[in-house]
């Protein structure tokens, strides 16, 4: 077995067959970073190409939409913009929040149960919700999942009365946006993390130093794949992980993937050779790969039989709301937690999770917002600050706005989250003008959003807006829309029919007998939450599928 890629989507893979006895070997474009060499430098983390590739090696071009018509293209070295989230082993889930939201049984039938959304390709999962719950509950004890089940009317069903670990510990600011919402009318749930709130194993519990998304963990509470599985995998004389090996093309006969081939450390080109094949370098990558490992018999790239390679990517539709808690308004007690930046507020709005009201005429898929703190980050703190109306300021006056900033106040945000609609214009495809620093085509990814998940994000995120107001919060906005790299899906969908999807239900690519995909790519539609449990619970699912094929095949 030859896994490439070893985040998410291929951590549960490898650690199942290795642990089975089979062959793996886990080809990883970045270092294999270890616990010890995290820190918590902003500089390192967050402002400089560390955790990923530079750009200058190795960017994306972009493909912008405006009322669906193209408005401007740019290329990833030349703008600046970054949209890798995390190449070193482990992939991106080292750098996760760990906000854990499993999908709900409505999400995997939007166009049965809502209907058809006009220009869009909205279409039902061959699975549904029963065929994932038994791996989203071995996630929650294989990764870690640390949270309390409190039922609302959204709540999906389970298998196991409660989470394996107990909360974490939770700000003031918590109960108070109970409250807050209690007094509108409005239910809050607590959320449940990949974090440990205490020790397993060889992991550590949290060791609340506010500093999650962006940041590998120190402690290894966070469920990355590196942590929770690939370090013990690795343990194991038939599991190897080779990093700093980019594959660049998946070499095919007909029906089989024969081999892989990358380059090394020193830019020596490398195969390796195995009877089955996964990918799972995150949407985008994945999709790159198959249309460079294009042949005269696979056109367009491995699994473009239906000629739908790259297409219907998926994003997060949502926004970001914010507000700005002044300390002069609370006691000294209520201060003492609110300062704590490490404590977490985990809570959830889930009643619009469905929306039932007349703007829409009729039921509709909505979504949920979670509650979360301004980064901890200061340097990027204090950047954003640097403009007032537009304005550059500067000495005394930048100073006094970074002082109330860091000192008189805390800024509550909250994330909003809904169904990216499918369509024709978020897409990916291969560059004709760019190359990486192998001489490879990079990818062209179309950022196309349709017009109506602004609509269902502005609706979720004006009701989040109300608590913070209620909460005491001044200065309350919102922002909508954007494609978030960290949230990709897509461009590799999974169906019954090889005429519309590229993969089966079990992630294997249609036309081709030995070639798997299983990160998030295989996603027709995301749902209205974070990704990453849902593709470590597929990961699982497609595992068990791995293993039952090898023993009938042996």
């Amino acid at each position: 077995m030859c896994v490439i890629g070893s985040g998410a989507g291929a951590g549960p893979i490898i650690s199942e067959l290795a642990k089975a006895g089979h062959e793996v070997v886990v080809l990883e474009k970045g270092p294999w970073i270890k616990t010890s060499q995290y820190t918590k430098d902003e500089m390192v983390a967050t402002r400089r190409s560390v955790y990923t590739p530079r750009l200058k090696d190795e960017c994306h071009d972009f493909v912008y939409y405006r009322d669906g018509e193209v408005s401007k293209e740019k290329n990833g070295y030349k703008s600046g913009k970054d949209f890798w989230n995390g190449n070193v082993v482990g992939g991106s889930s080292n750098f996760m929040s760990g906000y854990f939201h499993r999908m709900k049984p409505k999400d995997f039938s939007l166009l049965s149960t809502y209907g058809p959304i006009d220009n869009a390709n909205v279409v039902d999962w061959p699975i549904d919700y029963d065929d994932l719950e038994q791996y989203y509950t071995k996630v929650e004890s294989e990764i870690g999942v640390s949270g309390k089940v409190v039922d609302h009317k959204h709540h999906e069903p389970r298998s196991t009365d409660d989470f394996p670990f107990p909360p974490l510990g939770e700000n003031k600011i918590a109960g108070m946006i109970d409250a807050a919402a209690d007094k509108l009318g409005y239910t809050v749930v607590p959320v449940a993390r990949g974090i440990l709130s205490r020790k397993s194993k060889e992991r550590s519990a949290c060791f609340y130093s506010g500093y999650c998304g962006s940041y590998g963990c120190e402690s290894d509470a966070k469920g990355s794949s590196r942590a929770a599985l690939l370090e013990d995998a690795a343990k194991l004389e038939n599991c190897t992980i080779i990093p700093n090996a980019k594959v660049f093309r998946l070499e095919a006969s007909k029906k089989k993937i024969n081999k892989a081939w990358y380059y090394d450390l020193q830019g020596e080109k490398q195969s390796v050779e195995a009877d089955m094949f996964v990918v799972a370098c995150q949407a985008v990558e994945s999709v790159r790969l198959l249309q460079m490992s294009a042949t005269d018999e696979h056109p367009g790239g491995l699994g473009n039989h239906s000629n739908q390679l790259g297409k219907n990517l998926l994003f997060s539709g949502g926004g970001i709301g914010s507000g700005s808690l002044s300390f002069s308004d609370f006691n000294e007690d209520d201060l003492l937690s609110l300062r704590n930046q490490g404590l977490f507020i985990n809570r959830a709005l889930y009643d619009w999770y469905e929306i039932d009201d007349s703007e829409f005429g009729g039921k509709v898929k909505g979504g949920m917002a979670d509650f979360v703190w301004e980064h901890s980050n200061p340097v990027t703190k204090a950047v954003k600050l640097k403009k007032e109306g537009g304005e550059l300021i500067w000495g005394n006056e930048l100073k006094q706005k970074l002082k109330h900033h860091f000192t008189q106040q805390k800024t509550l945000k909250y994330e909003v989250f809904t169904d990216w609609t499918p369509h024709e214009n978020c897409r990916v495809e291969l560059s004709t003008k760019h190359k990486d620093k192998w001489g490879d085509p990079i990818a062209k990814v179309h950022l196309g959003e349709h017009p109506y998940d602004r609509k269902v994000a502005k609706f979720v995120a004006e009701k989040a807006a109300d608590i913070l107001r209620e909460v005491g919060a001044k200065d309350v906005s919102y922002s909508l829309g954007g494609a978030s790299a960290n949230l990709q899906a897509g461009g590799c969908r999974f169906g019954d029919d090889p005429n519309s999807s590229v993969l089966d239900k079990n992630c294997k690519v249609h036309s081709l007998d030995n070639l798997y995909v299983t990160d998030a790519s295989f996603m027709p539609t995301g749902g209205s939450v974070t990704y990453t449990w849902t593709i470590y619970a597929n990961s699982y699912r497609v595992a068990d599928h791995l293993l039952s094929r090898l023993s009938n095949n042996s």
